[in-house]
């Protein structure tokens, strides 16, 4: 049973960027209906370079920002979090709200992304959520607060759930060796065709009993391979499938990092932009420990639809 079936092909307003757009509300849950591909970026994280340069690698493509999609966590590690809202803003792209978003706007005390308590991750996001807090007013809190934990993508004829971490928690990892049950019990949960998500930094995708899981990666922090690139996904219906292509995104890290040292941000970070290599992998499963440094490749794969219902 669809949630909240009463507003079943209803018109409502999302707040998107600076402006009000009308998006269709069926099942439950803002729906998005793009035509031709979609582009899919996770994790600014306060990096504006990386935020420039996905947006431009949107344009040339000739992707138009009602085809963009962002999974969340606006404000994180760098160091430019309110310029990066307002170019985010500006864009009029659609945004799920993350963990670091839902946050800032309740004014609570640390990020909630889930670290271990203790470790080095956890120690650290101390000091760049305090930065983040600092820097953005209430407006901008105002509007992260406004934003979706799901939005419904129709591609392809199928529905796909985007949200941030699992479609019940918002701030729960899901990594390419989380045990495919997990993954299916949330597709179940979400009652769509597949599952766009975030939060764990990772790109990779998965086909679970004829149904998808995807995570388009993060552009604000590299993937942890060793390598300065950040990544994104394309989503283009193709035949009776999806074609999802993995892509990667060379920026000005450079710049990146200076603004970081700049602001008085963590070092750890900063030379993570760099390196490629993250501070830490407190979060890791051990299958993802061991491909630190090894560097990740563009790639597709064709989502063939099955039986799986029709959106």
């Amino acid at each position: 049973m669809w949630l909240l079936r009463s507003l079943r092909n209803t018109t409502i307003r999302i707040r998107h960027a600076n402006n009000e757009r009308h998006l269709l509300m069926t099942h439950g849950f803002p729906t998005l209906s793009p035509n031709g591909p979609v582009l899919v970026f996770g994790g600014p994280y306060g990096n504006l370079q990386a935020t420039q340069a996905v947006l431009g690698e949107a344009s040339r493509r000739g992707i138009p920002a009602s085809n963009i999609i962002c999974t969340g966590d606006l404000i994180a590690y760098c160091g430019s979090p309110r310029e990066t809202i307002a170019l985010i803003r500006a864009s009029r792209i659609t945004v799920v709200m993350g963990n670091c978003d839902e946050q800032l706007a309740l004014g609570a005390s640390d990020c909630a992304c889930g670290y271990p308590t203790g470790s080095t991750c956890d120690l650290l996001s101390a000091q760049w959520y305090a930065y983040a807090g600092a820097q953005i007013g209430p407006n901008d809190r105002a509007w992260l607060g406004g934003l979706p934990k799901r939005i419904d993508l129709i591609i392809g004829g199928r529905r796909i759930a985007v949200i941030h971490g699992t479609v019940r928690t918002i701030n729960a990892y899901v990594f390419p060796s989380t045990p495919v049950d997990e993954k299916r019990a949330q597709i179940d949960h979400s009652r769509a065709d597949g599952v766009i998500g975030g939060h764990s930094g990772l790109p990779f995708s998965q086909v679970v009993g004829g149904r998808l899981w995807h995570n388009a990666g993060v552009i604000g922090m590299p993937a942890n391979d060793g390598s300065q690139r950040v990544w994104y996904s394309v989503l283009t219906p193709s035949g009776p499938g999806l074609r999802i292509d993995h892509c990667s995104l060379t920026y000005d890290a450079a710049a990146a990092a200076r603004t970081m040292q700049q602001a008085g941000l963590p070092d750890p970070y900063r030379l993570a932009l760099k390196s490629g290599i993250w501070p830490s992998n407190d979060v890791l499963p051990e299958q993802e420990r061991q491909q630190q440094g090894v560097p990740l490749q563009p790639s597709s794969l064709t989502w063939v639809f099955d039986q799986a219902r029709v959106a």
